[in-house]
């Protein structure tokens, strides 16, 4: 049960800074607590865990005009962040969370400015069927967070000029260009400014948590834990990951994802094995990369360690493992 609700502001517009801090607040929430963090990144195409930066995003376009390219913690596709997008984070304990209740916040912020919005499947909301909010979700141990965005004014021609979506992906939405798929609320309310929206959710949070609401001090933190954090969401390993000398790569896209798997077969073993996707749920990704590398490249072989690890630990949904095991036979057409 929430007794105790905390509002932390971001320190700045630097996304590693922002995304670092995201990540010491969830591992700091206490049980019978709600976190709500409101932040904003500059210039910054933010791809999901296990997304390939160099087909998600224009990384050396965006670089060379002062842009910056981030990797979340939590799984799902990759969003343009500027000034002209709030994003926000509820952290609480695996015991305390509770979707519905976070969704009623952004639902209760959006209708004190006014707007009447829609959900379309686990992670976006819309107005008139355009995607004004998209969101994401990661567990850690005990520890959760639901976080997403909120358009409000954001350069939507800088979007367009930095993500690099898939035609896979536009055509299953049944939209022509990442401009026509997206709308920003200074649509619906002209001259609306992030700060309006900050207010919005800070007025509704504690209506829906009824509970002692107060501001949270970064001062509380420790600057080592801090700096190691910042250096690990920074760091090139992260953000880029490996990037291995091909031999074979499949990709498709299914109504819960896309996934593309890269391997390097040498001498009849799969000795490397990298596997990207901007599905919502993430942990499956480094599981199956394990399970498979190392196995002699034969179509019965990977799907007979394919088909051990999901009895063992139940990776995907019965339809879900008929897709991946129809990617996998493909490796061998």
């Amino acid at each position: 049960m929430i007794k105790q609700g905390f509002l932390y502001f971001g320190r700045g517009l630097d996304p590693y800074r922002n995304i670092a801090d995201e990540a010491l607040l969830l591992e700091s929430v206490e049980e019978g607590q709600v976190i709500l963090y409101l932040w904003q990144n500059q210039q910054t195409v933010v791809i999901g865990r296990n997304q390939n930066a160099w087909e998600e995003c224009r990384v050396e376009l965006l670089e060379k005009e002062g842009g910056h390219l981030a990797r979340r913690l939590s799984g799902g596709g990759a969003v343009y962040h500027d000034l002209g997008n709030v994003n926000f984070t509820f952290l609480v304990r695996d015991t305390d969370y509770d979707l519905s209740r976070q969704n009623l916040v952004i639902k209760r912020a959006m209708e004190k400015l006014g707007l009447n919005i829609e959900r379309s499947g686990r992670n976006d909301l819309l107005i008139d069927g355009r995607k004004f909010s998209g969101h994401a979700y990661y567990k850690q141990g005990p520890y959760r967070y639901h976080h997403g965005t909120i358009l409000v004014d954001v350069d939507t021609e800088a979007m367009a000029r930095y993500l690099q979506v898939s035609q896979n992906k536009m055509q299953s939405k049944g939209v022509k260009s990442v401009r026509s798929r997206v709308c920003n609320l200074a649509e619906f309310i002209p001259d609306l400014k992030p700060q309006t929206i900050y207010d919005a959710f800070i007025e509704s949070v504690p209506e829906v948590y009824p509970v002692p609401f107060r501001e949270g001090s970064w001062d509380t933190f420790n600057p080592a834990l801090e700096a190691q954090k910042y250096a690990f969401i920074s760091s090139p390993q992260w953000l880029y990951g490996p990037k291995i000398p091909l031999s074979l790569q499949v990709k498709d896209r299914f109504n819960w994802g896309e996934v593309s798997l890269e391997l390097l077969v040498n001498c009849g073993l799969v000795e490397e094995l990298r596997i990207y996707s901007d599905a919502m749920d993430w942990d499956w990704v480094k599981v199956l990369e394990e399970a498979l590398t190392g196995l002699a490249f034969r179509e019965a072989v990977l799907e007979e360690a394919f088909n051990k690890v999901q009895k063992e630990k139940s990776l995907f949904s019965d339809a879900q493992a008929k897709d991946m095991l129809g990617l996998l036979g493909r490796l061998f057409k």
